[in-house]
């Protein structure tokens, strides 16, 4: 999990270019999604953090937007009734 606050622009252009993140964050609500989610270019850069993978962001008690990942939060929320 790398938080974008302490990353310059230049890293975070790099870093997506490259794929190195593909799914971001929001670190206060414990939220995560793809980084072309209306939600993720809301969010402020202070509550915003960049994962690798959907497992890594999992492992990271973060749960999936209901926005842009609608399969994974419903099978999210039916299992956490």
């Amino acid at each position: 999990m790398l938080a974008h606050a302490l990353l310059s622009k230049y890293e975070v252009f790099q870093k997506t270019k490259n794929r190195k993140v593909l799914f971001g964050g929001n670190k206060r609500l414990k939220i995560y999604g793809t980084l072309k989610c209306k939600s993720e270019k809301r969010m402020k850069v202070i509550n915003r953090v960049f994962f690798k993978s959907k497992k890594e962001a999992v492992l990271h008690d973060y749960r999936p937007c209901g926005q842009c990942l609608p399969l994974k939060y419903k099978e999210w929320f039916y299992n956490a009734i």
